[in-house]
């Protein structure tokens, strides 16, 4: 073997990225210097004050026990897709062509993008957005194509701007309802606008709704497709964030419309559900219980996180040089700073002075020009508080 043999690794991996992850490399070496550290960076309840509901657990464990190990069906175990069905057709979806369970919603999302979009082809994300549509479109060799959030509208889509994006190679648009990272909820007139402009434009709209109980000030949230029974939407969801299981790695995606329209790109779907064979078995038998059985955790999440936004908002707002939009779902805030320099320097410096761990905004997407980094507020308030004050201080001291 000759010694100056490198491995080079394919075209495709490099633009991927993942600003919620990369940033916790220079996170840990901080941490080696002895520094306390304040994470708010990774939006994972159970690292926190929030556990996995107790009936979700007992029925996996009896999957375990009842030796449910071996490989399930490629789409999902029958009681599980059978729930999903349910709790979609509460959400008033009608109309719904196919249903499979993931290992994860992202899992759900990268298997409906890989089967629709071709190489040079293109997909409308919100920027800010979740990084991880960016990073598989990367990896597809297909082109991201973002459209803004207006923070002057509470982080709302702006339609003018998905319409100007609008071309040719375009095959879909995303949705993420409630927003990461903004927190931000659309409107029935936001989502019937998108709608509209899918229609026009014979684009997909895939509508990641993995956050759709976890609202704040009596928001209720409508389901994208609940809005059109016959347009293709592929709807997201899982166990992650609303049932507190983000380790459970169990999601699964909603494929609803006019069954003409969707048959080939189904197959598709189930071609790659396929191959790959199919979810953790034994934890798909969380899904019933967490969807037919009791909610009592959420309405006591969302007063715990009620406090904690109102306290992040209050307290980054009162610092200067930061301006936060309120959040109205989710568990994140996307606060906007008014600095010279780039967010993505400010979240590095913060770090290594204070140990406190955010998002540069950047990672996100945002429009050009300005800067912000995102929080998340599911650590405990005496965390938050040291946090916002570190944040507070730090600004002060680089006036």
């Amino acid at each position: 073997m000759k010694s100056e043999f490198q491995v080079v690794p394919a075209d495709r991996t490099d633009n991927i990225t993942y600003a919620v992850r990369d940033v916790v490399v220079l996170a840990e070496k901080v941490a080696k210097q002895g520094k306390e550290m304040l994470y708010l960076n990774i939006g994972d309840p159970n690292k926190y004050d929030f556990r996995t509901p107790d009936h979700l657990i007992e029925a996996t464990h009896k999957a375990l026990i009842d030796n449910q190990n071996g490989y399930s069906p490629s789409s999902g175990i029958k009681e599980g897709l059978d729930s999903i069905r349910g709790e979609a057709e509460r959400k008033g979806i009608k109309n719904i062509q196919d249903v499979f369970v993931t290992t994860g919603a992202s899992e759900a999302i990268e298997i409906c993008l890989s089967a629709l979009v071709n190489r040079g082809e293109n997909v409308l994300t919100p920027s800010p957005g979740y990084p991880l549509y960016t990073a598989i479109i990367s990896k597809l060799e297909a082109i991201e194509n973002p459209y803004y959030l207006d923070e002057s509208n509470g982080w709302q889509p702006d339609l003018q701007d998905i319409k100007a994006k609008i071309n040719d190679n375009t095959r879909a648009i995303v949705l993420i309802n409630p927003n990461n990272p903004t927190g931000s909820n659309c409107s029935r007139e936001l989502l019937l606008g998108l709608i509209e402009i899918a229609i026009e434009h014979d684009l997909v709209i895939f509508s990641d709704e993995i956050y759709d109980k976890l609202l704040f000030d009596s928001e209720k949230h409508i389901a994208t497709a609940s809005l059109n029974h016959d347009f293709p939407i592929i709807t997201f969801g899982g166990l992650s964030k609303n049932y507190l299981g983000p380790g459970l790695r169990i999601g699964w995606g909603i494929i609803s419309g006019n069954g003409p329209m969707l048959t080939d790109f189904i197959e598709a779907c189930n071609k790659i559900l396929r191959a790959r064979l199919c979810a953790n078995h034994p934890l798909q038998y969380a899904i019933k219980p967490a969807l037919e059985g009791p909610q009592d955790h959420i309405d006591a999440m969302i007063a715990k996180l009620t406090i904690r936004r109102d306290l992040t908002v209050d307290m980054l707002n009162k610092i200067e040089g930061i301006s936060c939009v309120v959040p109205k779902g989710a568990f994140y805030a996307f606060p906007r700073l008014h600095i010279n320099g780039e967010d993505s320097v400010w979240v590095q410096e913060l770090l290594k002075a204070t140990g406190v761990v955010v998002v540069h905004g950047s990672g996100f997407g945002q429009v050009p020009g300005t800067n912000h980094f995102r929080v998340v507020f599911l650590p405990q308030v005496e965390k938050l508080k040291s946090a916002y004050d570190q944040i507070g201080n730090f600004m002060a001291g680089n006036k």
